[in-house]
Parts: C-alpha cells; structure tokens; sequence
C-alpha cells in the first residue's frame, strides 16, 4: 500500500530526521496519512481518527518500528508503517506515502533504505510488500532497492447466478468435499497452521489480521479454509487458502449454494495458486486492478 511519491514540482528538504511513528501524536499521524493518500490509486482514504488504532491493528502496524521523516521545523513529510512477520523472520512494510509537498525530496526513498539497513541489523531474513501493479512510480522505487515481485494478488468478482453452485451438505460428485463451518478460534489456529506450511501467504489472509474481524464466517475441508462475512448484498472472501483446486471448488461452490443471491467479491490478496486459479475457471472476473507481493532478501 504506497501513496504516490512523485509531484510535478518536487520540493527539497535541507534538514530531514526520523522519528518513531509511537512518539507522534496519533491524530497528526492519521492527518498525514489521510493527506498522502488523498490521491491515492483506489481513492482517498477516509477512516476517521476514532478508528484509526483499529486500522492500524488490521494491519499489524508495531509504530514503534515505523518511522516518519520529520522536516527542519517538526513536521512530518512521509511515513514507512513496519508489521513484524515472525514466521518467517521478516518485515513488512504495510504502509508508504509523502505528503503532497514532500513527494519527489526524497524523503520517502531515505525512509525505505532505513528501513531495509533496520531489518538487516535485527536480523531478519527479508523484507516484504504488497504494491499495486499500476503504480508505476512505486513499483520501479522498490525494484530499484532490490524488491522482485513473488507473486500477483489479484481480486475477484462474480454476480449471483455466475457460478453454478454445489448441492450443500453432499459436495458436487466431482471429488470435490463438503465444508463444515468452523468458529472463530478455529479459523485462526488453522490460518496459525497455515502459515508454518505455506510460504509468503500476504499478511492480511492470515490470523494476523483475520482475528480483528467482526461477523466473520469460517469454513473448511480436509485441507482448505475460506474466511468471509456478508456485507449488504455481497459475500465478501476475506481469506481463501486452498492449495488443492477441488477444496478450492468445493468451497466457492459452497458459498454460492447458502447465499445464492448474493454477489461473490474478492479483494486484491488472492494468490492464483492458493484459488484464484479456481475462481477464474468457475466464471469469477479477476479485476484489472491488481497487486503484487514482493520480496527484498536481506
């Protein structure tokens, strides 16, 4: 998740210095995020400042490994959000932008080589983001600090009556397996699981994030779980980790069948292995507005 980080003027900054995102008042914090990403590439952000704290939990944002670039006279300029992965030994950066007058200063570059050089020195083994493919200006600053993409995070979307559904409670005779609905402790130990077992899933699939959601549902099969809620007309897939296409199939067909007059959407965290092969086959649009995850060794 990057802001834009280069205007048509850019400015520049004599005196620039790092201060830790803890030691910022959290209102100024939110202030400069809402103003970084005000332009941002899916639309401005607008969470008020009561649900910020919430914000940054779902995004497993530790502040006190964040840093914000500070101008000569103590105000912030950019921000680099840092979310600890422990398994394996990483650093995420959940969040990048400048302010409007500091893109192009290099204020956000010097922020993102500070933040590799502090992932090296505590000993973690990479560091990891997620970034838009269409974010031209972000995507070449990673490649250019030695970021590779991984993996595409693409979204779905399928409208009611897209997908044929499955027959619930006996599976589809396609070898595919009926989910059993699981609750919320369950989900989790199983997403904990599932991180020991398949590498680089994005942060925001895992327990990590999933545990902060509110009426969130749970199903699974032998070896597949699909976390999602029903927001207004919609079924929303928070998280889909299938490694096998028939668990896949037997869950997307699932949820089809319970909620068959509901529009199936998927965000842009899907990796094409783990079911977004699955989605594609049973008639879901993939969104031409994509992620993807990338991964700077260290």
């Amino acid at each position: 998740m990057t802001a834009p980080t280069s205007p048509s003027t850019p400015a520049t900054f004599d005196a620039l210095s790092f201060l830790r995102a803890d030691e910022l008042a959290p209102e100024l914090l939110h202030a400069t995020f809402t103003r970084a990403f005000a332009d941002y590439l899916i639309g401005p952000f607008q969470i008020p400042v009561a649900q910020w704290p919430m914000f940054l939990a779902r995004q497993g944002v530790d502040l006190a490994l964040s840093r914000v670039a500070m101008d000569a006279a103590g105000a912030p300029l950019a921000f680099a959000f840092v979310a600890p992965r422990p398994l394996p030994r990483r650093w995420r950066l959940a969040t990048m932008g400048a302010t409007p007058e500091a893109r192009g200063s290099g204020a956000a570059p010097a922020l993102l080589d500070d933040l590799i050089a502090r992932a090296a020195a505590a000993d973690q083994h990479a560091v990891e983001l997620e970034v838009f493919a269409q974010n031209e200006r972000a995507r070449r600053l990673y490649e250019g600090r030695g970021f590779r993409k991984i993996h595409d995070l693409l979204g779905y979307v399928a409208d009611a009556g897209t997908i044929a559904p499955s027959v619930p409670g006996i599976g589809t005779g396609n070898g595919e397996s009926a989910p059993r609905s699981v609750d919320m402790p369950q989900l989790l130990s199983w997403l904990e699981a599932a991180e020991h077992r398949i590498a680089d899933l994005p942060l925001q699939v895992t327990a990590t994030v999933i545990r902060h959601g509110v009426d969130y549902h749970g199903w699974q099969t032998a070896d597949a779980q699909v976390v999602f809620s029903l927001p207004d007309e919609t079924v929303m897939i928070h998280s889909l980790i299938a490694p096998q296409d028939t668990d896949a199939r037997a869950l997307i067909r699932a949820l089809v069948a319970v909620y068959p007059e509901r529009r199936l959407r998927v965000p842009q965290l899907q990796r094409e292995d783990l079911g977004g092969a699955a989605l594609r086959a049973l008639g879901a649009v993939p969104q031409p507005l994509h992620q993807q995850l990338m991964l700077r060794p260290l």
